[in-house]
Parts: C-alpha cells; structure tokens; sequence
C-alpha cells in the first residue's frame, strides 16, 4: 500500500492514495490553516470507521441478514498533552433491517473488533481503549 502527500501551502496538504483518490486536509486558522479540509486525526478516526464498517457489513451480508442501513458513530478522546494520540475510542453501531437477528449482528461487530478491523487491533495493541456496542432498529413492512 501507498500514499502520497503534497503540500498545497500554509498547512494544507492533499493526500493521494494508492488507488488514486484524493483528499484535501487542511488545519483551523488559529494553525495557519483556511479550514478547508479534514485533519489529520479526523482523517485516522474515519478510517477506523470505515475500516470496522466495511467487516462488520461483510459478515452480516455471508450471513444473509436483511440489513437495509449500518452506520457507525464514533466517539474519539484525545490526550490533553503533546503527542495528542487517542485514547479512547467507542464505536456505535446502529443497524437497520427487517427480521435482523441480534446474535448475528452481536456477532458481526465482536469479529470486526477481535479478528478483522486491522485499524482498530493496531490502535488497540497501541494502547488505544477501544470499545464496541451496537442498536438494531427494525423496520416496519
């Protein structure tokens, strides 16, 4: 896997991944920043989101659970002093469907965080605390 950074001025940089897609990343003002792109650490937070979706929506799909909408709301503590790592992380699943089954759901999100998810186990095994729960909102006929 690769990446490439360019500075684009002031702390603006825009990142290419490997695959060709670009992102813009930019800093608040009081950094010097026009806040005209994601963080950094922003950045690092979604790709554990992204990351623990994409397993928790593959499991759920091979075991053929009706899911109609996933989304993953993460909330992310950062240490007061410098380097400002994260600390804790919790992952909040809310699962929607018609007839989902919540042991396979409980399943799904279990594999994703002790098996799968290579950005959380590399955060966790870091230090980082992260904890795992989920919602599953049945949705009417």
């Amino acid at each position: 896997m690769k990446a490439r950074i360019q500075w684009a001025g002031d702390v603006m940089f825009i990142g290419e991944s490997g695959s060709g897609h670009a992102v813009v990343m930019d800093g608040p003002a009081e950094y010097g920043g026009r806040n005209m792109g994601i963080r950094p650490m922003e950045m690092m937070l979604l790709g554990l989101g992204g990351c623990t979706s994409f397993d928790v929506m593959s499991i759920l799909k091979k075991a053929r659970q009706p899911v109609e909408h996933c989304e993953a709301l993460l909330d992310a503590e950062r240490a007061d002093e410098d380097p400002k790592v994260f600390t804790k992380i919790h992952v909040h699943f809310v699962v929607k469907g018609r007839g989902l089954k919540e042991a396979q759901v409980k399943r799904a999100v279990e594999l994703s965080a002790e098996k799968y998810c290579s950005a959380s186990i590399m955060l966790g095994r870091a230090g980082v605390e992260i904890t795992h729960d989920y919602e599953i909102v049945e949705l009417g006929a």
